[in-house]
């Protein structure tokens, strides 16, 4: 009984999520096709850590946007006696596209404890425009994206004015199994909650892409505001909606290239986003297991068979009550799995496409299994680290330096920070 209850709930969050998903970006094209106005110069800002693979091919696709005046700033943060790998590639691209304007911004952080927000804060400095344009490194577009993503910002239908523009992020580049795994999770279950939002009026902000106007975020706070959270996306989408903005989810699809992530790489990234869920709404991350259909199954079949004894002393149990949970129980499973592949298949098509489809069957199943995993370990976590250095995590995903250390130089954030090997550090930075 409470399994099948369980699993009604489930059944319909999955398949209002999975419509909200193939709905997504039908609005944004129409509107789009209605723009009139000139659109305005954008500053792409990437901050840059390594060469991830695929980098140059990632950055060369926002040499090619198909838009009239932009710029992309290129943030490296420099470190005594170490030259970044990243700073070759930027500078051949430049060379290779001298019609864009384009520049490296060497600086030395310091501008707080989460990394990628002192990068950017840097950048900031030298952003020409006020419509700015968050990029990450690992992250490839098609050429009309700068262009789709200003008509959604500059669109005036709505009932509120849009603040801050985000988009759907489709795994791609799945070489190996925790790639593949990485992939069905991003279009499966991220997509889905991110176009799901929506129903509720709260539309998650993806922080791999994030445009908005800077004069109105610096009358929000800021980027400073941010310095010491780790979920610093999620944070700067709440400033702009309780600030009465709308957080627009954009038409355009943006690739997240996992390239060579392993199985490892694929569980330490999802712990911590799930670290970060849990301190960001403590309250609504135990209902999270409503999305993770296995899971719902599971705890639904353990409930029944912890709860039957009482229900039989108080006579409303069949006798023979063993037979039909006997008979129940692969049914359940086989409901939950089939909402799995219901959710992880479809986002896969409406992202990718059909390339990889019966791969991602295979291994869809598992994936969900590691993932109820994950989302039961991500809030016993209580810290991240870098190069051996350790940061506790707070309420609000507030960052807090554990013994002596300083804010100068670029941390690297992941769930263990021993920074013992180079293969190491490449995976932690090829899993975020």
């Amino acid at each position: 009984m409470i399994a099948m209850v369980l699993m009604s709930i489930a059944s319909v969050l999955t398949l209002a999520s999975c419509v909200a998903l193939l709905r997504s970006g039908r609005r944004g094209r129409a509107r789009r096709l209605s723009a009139e106005s000139p659109p305005p110069p954008v500053t792409v800002l990437k901050p840059l850590r390594g060469a991830d693979p695929g980098l140059e091919q990632n950055l060369r696709t926002f040499f090619e946007q198909s838009y009239d005046h932009f710029e992309l700033l290129f943030g490296i943060e420099c470190e005594a006696g170490v030259t970044d790998p990243a700073i070759a590639i930027v500078e051949r691209l430049c060379r290779e596209y001298p019609g864009v304007a384009a520049r490296v911004v060497r600086h030395h952080g310091g501008q707080g404890l989460n990394p990628k927000v002192s990068n950017l804060r840097r950048l900031m400095e030298h952003a020409r425009f006020d419509h700015v344009l968050v990029s990450d490194s690992g992250v490839s577009v098609s050429p009309d994206y700068l262009a789709e993503s200003v008509a959604q910002l500059e669109d005036r239908s709505g009932r509120r004015p849009v603040g801050l523009v985000t988009h759907l992020i489709a795994g791609v580049g799945d070489h190996r199994l925790g790639a593949t795994l990485d992939c069905l999770h991003l279009n499966g279950t991220v997509a889905a909650g991110v176009a799901g939002s929506r129903l509720i009026g709260r539309t998650f902000c993806v922080g791999k892409s994030m445009l908005f106007r800077r004069s109105i975020l610096e009358s929000l706070g800021g980027m400073e505001s941010v310095a010491t959270l780790l979920a610093e996306d999620y944070v700067i989408g709440r400033m702009f909606q309780v600030a009465g903005f709308e957080v627009r989810l954009s038409a355009a699809t943006v690739r997240n290239v996992t390239g060579r992530t392993s199985v490892r790489g694929f569980l330490r990234r999802h712990l911590r986003w799930g670290l970060m869920r849990s301190r960001l709404t403590p309250l609504a991350y135990p209902f999270e297991i409503l999305g993770i259909p296995l899971g719902v199954a599971a705890l639904g079949l353990a409930l029944d068979a912890l709860l039957s004894p009482v229900v039989e002393g108080l006579g409303t149990w069949p006798a023979d009550g063993a037979s039909p949970r006997w008979i129940a129980t692969p049914l359940i499973f086989a409901w939950a799995l089939a909402l799995v592949w219901a959710r992880d298949l479809i986002g896969w098509w409406r992202l990718r496409g059909v390339d990889g489809l019966s791969r991602a069957a295979l291994l869809a199943p598992i994936k969900d299994t590691l993932v109820l995993g994950v989302w039961l370990l991500a809030p016993l976590r209580r810290h991240v680290g870098w190069r051996g250095r350790r940061y506790r995590i707070s309420a609000g995903t507030r960052l807090y330096a554990e013994g002596p250390s300083s804010l100068v130089g670029g941390p690297q954030i992941g769930l263990v920070g021993s920074g013992r090997s180079c293969r190491r550090m490449k995976e932690q930075q090829s899993s975020q």
